[in-house]
């Protein structure tokens, strides 16, 4: 191609008119640039890439730029007219797809948008070498053969790129679809003309051909017709034959539907089921819903602490199939010095009780080796407001929130106990019922002192009941200065004299 025929085709392309509008015209394709770039942060690197040829080509037509040849400076031209051209269209087709149509609430696929820059680019090719003199109706038959070869040596290729149209377009799978193909499981980032993009849980990133989707099964984890992404996870666990299966299953399932576990599905409600017997244990399984499927090994950690919580506070523990194995018995001065350890921590723990500062070593050790281990979970309900229950707690571990329901019904926060506090006291000594709601802020580990472990101390000393009684009096009045004003009641004040009558009524003690 001479000189010339470069001249011509530019002059006709691009006229002295032409210049004295291109300026408004990309004046207004500058500011809904900078609209988008301004909106949609995902799509700034691709504008800002787009600006640079865009300016650069308009120094160059301008004449703003010159390298000292003419026919260098007519090379030139003839270059940033068709950069100009190919960064219009990339920039205009992403104003259509991620400015407009969104503002319509039309969201197409993005291999469209691929689909529509590329047919640009093809138009502004036609239009370049039809201005430059050739024959479009040659190019047409010349590149029919040249078609069908390209077509066979790209087979795979071209059917990835139709199985990418196919999946985009009967919406198959979209964006963020967790789905599972084998063994490899994670969620969809990306479709584009070759393949799908998945990253996994582990923070690996799967390419996976878009023929490979087409030509097999794949799950997509989670999705059903007009409801939130959600997965039904099984959780198994065994419980000897001894325990009644009805018990195992209203124990597990009320922990679990009032703790209102992260990550679990409040509908449907998680449940227990029995699901058969051997080697000497039930087999159980907690199904939950799990609503965030990127923390599925988290949740189902969570969900088994609070089972195990559960079973241990109504002193059952999880068990493994029964074999006959012979063993050796353990030498029995470490056995003994392993129960005096435990008995030690407990008595240490006692004497924190100022409740029971009356009692001398002898009847805190027989208290002590009565005490139950009590393990509660985040967001374990330790116990309710108005309930009935004739036992106290040492805390080791951990913090509990203690809550008042107000006649209105709206719940107000008394008191937040930490390791080494007590609770429960009223309920040990006079039965009256629970006067606050107590929650699990974090994992806690309490000993739970029962009415049946203090009778027989009691009894054989009475004068007991008046220290104790005093005691609870003092505590009593001390919790009343923390609690706000509307919680306070004039006649939730009893003396020592009233307390001492109400623990030796409750325990059956005689005045004598």
């Amino acid at each position: 191609m001479d000189s010339t025929t470069t001249v011509s085709w530019l002059e006709k392309l691009v006229p002295q008119a032409w210049h004295d509008t291109l300026t408004g015209f990309v004046a207004v394709t500058a500011a809904l640039a900078l609209l988008l770039y301004l909106l949609r942060p995902e799509v700034r690197p691709r504008i800002a890439l787009t600006a640079l040829p865009i300016i650069l080509a308009l120094s160059i037509i301008n004449d703003h730029l010159s390298l000292g040849s003419p026919y260098a400076n007519q090379v030139a031209n003839q270059i940033a007219v068709i950069a100009l051209g190919l960064a219009l269209i990339r920039l205009w087709v992403a104003l259509l797809f991620r400015l407009f149509l969104p503002i319509l609430r039309l969201h197409p696929p993005r291999i469209l948008e691929d689909i529509f820059a590329t047919l640009g680019y093809v138009a502004w090719s036609m239009i370049l070498l039809r201005l430059a003199g050739l024959d479009l109706s040659h190019l047409v038959t010349t590149s029919a053969v040249i078609t069908a070869i390209v077509a066979f040596a790209m087979q795979d290729t071209l059917g990835n790129i139709l199985a990418g149209l196919s999946l985009q377009f009967d919406n198959s799978v979209s964006i963020g679809d967790w789905i599972k193909v084998g063994d490899l499981s994670g969620r969809v980032v990306e479709i584009n003309w070759r393949a799908t993009t998945v990253e996994t849980r582990n923070w690996e990133t799967i390419v996976i051909p878009n023929s490979v989707l087409m030509k097999n099964y794949f799950l997509i984890v989670g999705k059903r017709q007009g409801n939130q992404p959600q997965t039904r996870r099984w959780i198994w666990f065994n419980i000897n034959w001894e325990t009644l299966p009805t018990q195992i299953i209203n124990i597990v399932e009320k922990s679990l539907r009032e703790a209102q576990l992260p990550g679990v599905a409040l509908s449907p409600e998680p449940n227990c089921i029995l699901m058969g017997a051997e080697n000497g244990c039930n087999h159980y399984a907690v199904r939950y819903w799990l609503t965030d499927l990127a923390a599925d090994d988290y949740t189902d950690s969570v969900v088994r602490t609070h089972i195990d919580a559960a079973l241990r506070r109504h002193n059952l523990r999880m068990a493994s199939a029964f074999y006959n194995v012979l063993t050796i018995k353990e030498n029995e001065k470490y056995m003994e010095a392993r129960m005096k350890k435990h008995l030690e921590e407990r008595v240490h723990a006692l004497r924190k009780v100022e409740l029971l500062s009356g009692l001398n070593d002898e009847e805190m050790i027989v208290l002590a080796d009565q005490l139950k281990f009590t393990p509660f979970v985040t967001g374990d309900i330790i116990m309710h407001q108005g309930s009935v229950a004739h036992w106290l707690y040492i805390m080791l571990s951990g913090e509990v929130e203690v809550w008042i329901t107000l006649p209105d019904g709206n719940r107000k926060l008394a008191d937040v106990l930490k390791a080494g506090s007590f609770f429960g006291e009223m309920g040990l000594m006079t039965g009256e019922a629970r006067s606050g709601t107590v929650i699990a802020r974090s994992n806690v580990e309490c000993l739970r002192l029962d009415k049946e472990a203090f009778q027989s101390i009691l009894a054989s000393r009475k004068e007991l009941a008046e220290t104790i009684s005093s005691i609870l009096a003092e505590r009593l009045a001390e919790r009343r200065h923390r609690l706000p004003e509307e919680l306070l009641d004039e006649n939730d004040m009893p003396q020592s004299a009233e307390l001492v009558e109400r623990i030796r009524r409750f325990f059956g003690l005689s005045k004598h």
